[in-house]
């Protein structure tokens, strides 16, 4: 699509830079100050992303596909612009965990543009990028960082050193170290992630918050709960200056900082952390996301290390019915929420009902994680526990 105009160009500056309901403001009154279809397509694709950035998803769709569909009566059938739609598309499918949906329009952009772009285009490693994600979403994280790899070995040849898209890459390329248990490779990559935000993002930006999440949830799962608290804490102030009150990102922070609580025994925080996530999330995601079920088995973690194992059970067991509805059936997180059962049950002296679980929960990280991941080795020595108590009865 042409550059149409430079008010168009200021109001991408303002999405870059974070300033949301200016952007939103802008495209709108450029909307209504033209007919021009290809004007139309682009302000519609611009007010897509603003409510993407907003977290409402839905309206997203909306706007995106009213782009698409002008894209394609002006457009020939494998432009650029009409794979950006699709791939927008797909992001906004991926946040409202609609996997499948997701995947189809991201490969559809990649397609589209593998037959257009030059080898080593941004956009094609965007793409590479965006169907990896989904891949480490869906637990298969082989194929995931494999994607990823590709994607930033483009991007090195065709974007200057701090570009932020390398700083993504770096960051997604962590979430798989991090899903497979590599916390200390996972850590030096979401550092450099960090490090290149800085010199090319404003203070405020949420990127900026994103890093310093990301080392926080790494620094708890590796026992450094100071470093972790300070880094999630830095992270929702950067949020709350940036995103509506109830955006997924500000929940999915309290809920880390929740987790860091859980760990250093002080549960009273953790659960107040656990239930204002788990508010905003009802208030902007559909019922059964991964991201409200994920939110249902912290509080339930908190309730029985409180030996509220009733209440505890009810959160797990509502984790679990999400997550059946939703995910894959060999995805860890439904490993997650058997082993959670599981370790309850143990603590209930129910020891036949914790092998079960904690063996059903090995049967299915035995399909997606690497042998000596921790999470193999934590419900291994479960399963020994509980064999050794059920042998002395």
């Amino acid at each position: 699509m042409q550059e149409c105009n430079g008010w168009h160009r200021i109001g991408r500056l303002l999405i870059q830079v974070g300033s949301l309901e200016k952007a939103e403001e802008l495209y709108t009154t450029l909307i209504s100050q033209t007919a021009n279809d290809g004007e139309l397509a682009t302000y519609n694709h611009q007010l897509g992303l603003v409510k993407d950035s907003q977290g409402e998803y839905i309206e997203a769709l909306i706007f995106y596909q009213k782009s698409l569909d002008m894209k394609k009566k002006i457009l020939p059938a494998n432009h650029p612009d009409v794979a950006t739609s699709y791939n927008d598309i797909g992001n906004a499918y991926d946040r409202m965990g609609d996997y499948s949906k997701a995947l189809s329009s991201y490969e559809i952009a990649l397609d589209m543009r593998e037959k257009t772009l030059p080898a080593n285009h941004p956009d094609l490693a965007t793409s590479y990028k965006n169907i990896a994600f989904v891949c480490d979403q869906m637990g298969e994280y082989s194929k995931a960082l494999s994607s990823y790899e590709t994607a930033l070995d483009m991007e090195k040849k065709s974007l200057p050193a701090n570009h932020p898209d390398l700083a993504l890459s770096y960051n997604n390329i962590s979430h798989v170290y991090y899903h497979m248990g590599e916390y200390s490779k996972a850590l030096s990559s979401y550092e450099t992630g960090l490090n290149i935000r800085k010199k090319s993002r404003p203070a405020n930006h949420p990127d900026l918050a994103c890093s310093y999440g990301n080392i926080g949830i790494v620094c708890d799962q590796m026992g450094e709960y100071s470093k972790a608290l300070s880094s999630l804490e830095t992270a929702l102030g950067i949020y709350k200056k940036t995103l509506p009150a109830n955006h997924p990102d500000v929940a999915t922070c309290y809920g880390y900082i929740g987790l860091v609580y859980d760990h250093m025994g002080e549960y009273s925080k953790a659960l107040c952390s656990h239930e204002t996530a788990l508010d905003m999330y009802k208030k902007t995601l559909p019922a059964n996301h991964p991201d409200v079920a994920t939110c249902y088995g912290y509080i339930g973690n908190v309730y029985d290390h409180m030996g509220e194992y009733s209440k505890a059970l009810s959160s797990y067991e509502t984790a679990l019915d999400m997550r059946k509805k939703t995910l894959p059936a060999n995805h860890p997180d439904l490993a997650t929420s058997y082993n959670d059962i599981g370790n309850l049950y143990l603590h209930t002296g129910e020891c036949s009902k914790a092998l079960s679980s904690y063996e059903t929960a090995l049967g299915i990280w035995k399909q997606t994680l690497p042998a000596n991941h921790p999470h193999m080795c934590m419900v291994r020595e479960s399963i020994d526990a509980v064999k050794k108590k059920l042998s002395t009865k």
